[in-house]
């Protein structure tokens, strides 16, 4: 088996929202901060309980020159936390593209990408 087999997209989405929506956000509050934001459920809160819940989102960037930086995870406990991720992330215009994956204990790793 390939690792990419196990990784699921938009064309296996069901009725709960697992895949991960990528948001950019610039200059954001007094410091102008610039952060990437992953959120589970953006549309259709994904189920968030102990018997099904998301466990974690991580984060890549791929820069211009197309090096792959791992930009860090967040790992989330059921019921008392939600499935969204803010990423300080410096320098944001030296990438081309953002990626994310999830992991719902249930349907398993999920997967998206946005260029930027």
């Amino acid at each position: 088996m390939n690792f990419g087999e196990m990784l699921k997209g938009r064309e296996e989405e069901g009725k709960e929202n697992h895949v991960p929506e990528i948001e950019i956000i610039r200059e954001h509050g007094q410091a102008k901060t610039d952060f990437v934001r992953v959120i589970v459920g953006k549309e259709v809160p994904h189920p968030n309980t102990v018997e099904h819940h998301i466990e974690w989102i991580e984060l890549y960037g791929i820069t211009k020159e197309g090096r792959t930086i791992d930009l860090g995870r967040m790992e989330f406990e059921p019921v008392h936390t939600n499935p969204v991720a803010n990423f300080h992330v410096n320098n944001i215009d030296d990438f081309k593209a953002f990626c994310a994956l999830e992991y719902c204990n249930i349907h398993g790793v999920w997967q998206n990408c946005i260029e930027i």
